[in-house]
């Protein structure tokens, strides 16, 4: 007996911010839904600047360019929070993107 197995896909659908929750919605059907409160960013942004988002890296990331706020789908997938304000920095990929990694402590 066969087992039919569909293929994931992570990239980004959609993306809804309510006053409580980010949810993100993938190609794949799937929905991912997280407590605002884990992106400082995005919860001290206005109705506006939360809807003035992007898809980024090929897919795979989201973008807010007024509040210069990134998110992956793969963080969001492993349930990560936005580390500390002072632990982040911008660099740039290989295709001009902006993006953030942590810094050394």
């Amino acid at each position: 007996m066969g087992i039919l197995a569909l293929q994931a896909d992570e990239r980004v659908a959609d993306v809804k911010v309510t006053s409580d929750d980010l949810v993100v919605r993938l190609m794949d059907g799937r929905s991912i839904s997280v407590p605002l409160v884990w992106y400082p960013r995005l919860l001290n942004a206005s109705a506006r600047q939360r809807r003035q988002w992007r898809i980024s890296a090929g897919g795979y990331g989201i973008h807010w360019p007024e509040i210069d706020e990134d998110l992956s789908v793969e963080g969001l997938l492993r349930g990560a929070p936005a580390p500390p304000e002072g632990r982040k920095r911008a660099t740039r990929n290989k295709n001009g993107e902006r993006r953030r990694i942590l810094a050394p402590r």
